[in-house]
């Protein structure tokens, strides 16, 4: 890219690192608050993203992008099924992987190319999960939902500075995947959330 790409496409990421931190902090935040964590005109804001609506529709696609790239990445590891999963489950950890889910939830419309990834990312997480099931490392009621649910959990640790709270989040999700890894254990009171309940979230 030349250097005035290279500079736009910067000024980008850092919005949308600005808008991801801002958001997670406070869903009601002006957009003007992302402008001024990313230290960006609010000029060079609005010429990329035309509100604050269309700004958290793009961090949600971008999001399940990332989400699926990694259960994609897990699909394709041919090595220990439960490690591939618990590796996959610590790096959405770290990506943000549902950290914006139910903080933005209902603020924005979603769309159809959205509604479709969204059942992409559902099947592909279906598909992770059974092959761990049918390695006998998965216990057997896990379900797509709790997998969402766990993710938004751990992202709703916020102590302490950054690297402090990234440290709690990783003492929890292995506590997690131990309890996970117990496929012998009595079964799960109530079934997993389902596809109906998850999406509704985001209203109509």
């Amino acid at each position: 890219m030349s250097g005035r790409k290279a500079q736009a496409a910067r000024n980008d990421e850092l919005i949308r690192e600005a808008a991801r931190a801002v958001f997670t902090a406070d869903p009601g935040a002006p957009i003007s608050a992302v402008a001024e964590h990313a230290g960006v005109g609010i000029s060079a804001l609005y010429r990329r993203y035309k509100s604050k609506e269309d700004l958290l529709q793009k961090l949600a696609d971008d999001g399940m992008d990332r989400y699926l790239a990694e259960v994609e990445r897990a699909l394709d590891d041919g090595g220990d099924p439960w490690e591939a999963f618990a590796a996959f489950m610590r790096r959405c950890l770290d990506i943000g992987a549902g950290s914006l889910t139910m903080r933005l939830a209902g603020t924005f419309e979603v769309t159809e190319d959205m509604s479709r990834k969204g059942r992409e990312i559902h099947l592909a997480t279906t598909r992770l999960l059974q092959r761990t099931k049918e390695a006998g490392a998965l216990r057997p009621e896990i379900e797509v939902g709790d997998i969402s649910v766990m993710l938004e959990y751990l992202h709703g640790i916020r102590i302490g500075e950054d690297e402090r709270m990234n440290r709690l989040q990783h003492r929890y999700l292995a506590l997690m995947l131990d309890s996970l890894n117990l496929t012998d254990k009595q079964e799960l009171p109530g079934p997993p959330p389902t596809w109906q309940e998850l999406v509704t979230r985001y209203g109509d």
